[in-house]
């Protein structure tokens, strides 16, 4: 909890309402912070409860379609209400704690303006590294402000790393569950329906992510990651599938030790210590019993099957805005599936597509980044009527 005769420290939470944003907001409640901003997309009823409770000084609300309704449910408060992509924006330069939980590259420019702005950031907003890794990395050093992972898999590493020196670290294990199809063939996986996709086997989670990790694209889109905040190369990084989510990953150093950071399937570990860093405070919930589990199981991931990690890694060793492109089509091949109008097995064919299809230019600006995120999502509307032309 927070010490005596210390002002509490403040968050702006963006992405309130989601998976990470509620948690976000429950270790909040238990170390006794403020929640000096909260944002969220469009769950307005959702977003009015988390504001009434913490009482922030203002509530952004990114649809502006929904600025009316919002403004309405709290005019009996004094919380200011703003809408919009650039009042977003403009909350991550308030001063304080930016934990970005926001989905998808709609966080990247955020990210950007909090470190603009000399905010430090919590960041589980991937795609913020995924698309603008070299622009966010840049402007963090050069501004001197810390950059703090939420995943569970780079939080696991960022602390193994503590047990040995950097210049002497061999290389990252980074650990995944596979999925709810681990072992299915291309074949099973041409079968697959939306509700089989939200079945994942240990983490709740939001439904992009959870269809991320169902094709290992989450996994894909983390060894990119990884590669940004560590500064790694793509040799350095190998994946590994531990089913049971227990080992959350692992380094290595040159003389063969292997550090792990072990722990429950529970993401609000790794958010307490992003916002508490280099503390490890008392945190409730369950423990990890290993005796309960018995046995830990680990494979390879099967990249033939699963095309989304594989290419991926190979927009890795590319560089350049490739990343960009590959989650923008991920990011469109997504939202399709889900509203039924491409099958599980078209997103790795689309993402991989895109990679061999969409020409970038090589400058990671914003306006850049996001010129190749739209011919990506442009790409994959284009060739979804292949698999429609297929069912017929």
């Amino acid at each position: 909890m927070q010490q005596a005769n210390t002002e509490p420290k403040r968050i702006s939470l963006l992405g309130s309402t989601g998976s990470i944003g509620v948690q976000s907001l429950d270790v909040i409640r238990r170390l006794g912070y403020r929640a000096e901003i909260l944002v969220a997309k469009s769950n307005i009823k959702l977003l009015e409860q988390q504001a009434r409770e913490f009482s922030p000084s203002m509530v952004v609300i990114e649809n502006a379609d929904c600025y009316p309704a919002l403004k309405a449910a709290l005019a009996d408060t004094s919380i200011r209400v703003e809408a919009g992509p650039t009042a977003v924006t403009a909350a991550a330069m308030h001063p304080a704690t930016v934990l970005n939980a926001i989905v998808g590259i709609a966080g990247l420019r955020p990210t950007v303006a909090a470190l603009q702005a000399g905010n430090p950031v919590a960041l589980a907003n991937k795609e913020s590294l995924v698309t603008g890794g070299k622009l966010v990395m840049d402007l963090a050093e050069k501004k001197g402000v810390p950059l703090y992972p939420i995943d569970s898999e780079h939080s696991a590493i960022w602390q193994c790393l503590g047990a040995g020196k950097r210049d002497q670290l061999s290389k990252i294990i980074l650990t995944g569950s596979g999925g709810p199809f681990f072992g299915m063939t291309a074949e099973q996986l041409s079968e697959v329906t939306v509700e089989q996709a939200l079945r994942h086997p240990n983490w709740a989670m939001g439904a992009k992510i959870t269809i991320d990790s169902a094709t290992l694209m989450n996994k894909g889109l983390e060894f990119i990651e990884a590669m940004w905040l560590f500064d790694l190369y793509p040799d350095q990084i190998e994946v590994l599938i531990n089913r049971e989510s227990v080992i959350h990953s692992a380094v290595e150093f040159q003389d063969g030790s292997v550090i792990a950071q072990l722990g429950v399937p529970d993401m609000r570990g790794a958010i307490q210590y992003a916002l508490t860093y280099p503390d490890h405070l008392p945190l409730e919930g369950k423990r990890l019993s290993l005796a309960d589990y018995g046995t830990l199981t680990f494979a390879r991931p099967d990249t033939d099957t699963f095309l989304c990690l594989k290419t991926c890694m190979e927009t890795a060793r590319q560089g350049g805005l490739a990343p960009t492109v590959v989650n923008g089509a991920n990011e469109q091949a997504v939202a399709l599936f889900l509203d039924g109008k491409l099958p599980f097995i078209g997103i790795g064919e689309l993402v991989t597509g895109a990679m061999r299809s969409v020409k970038t230019v090589d400058t990671c600006t914003l306006d850049a980044i996001e010129e190749a995120d739209a011919m990506a999502r442009e790409y994959v509307q284009i060739h979804m009527e292949h698999y429609a032309r297929r069912d017929r």
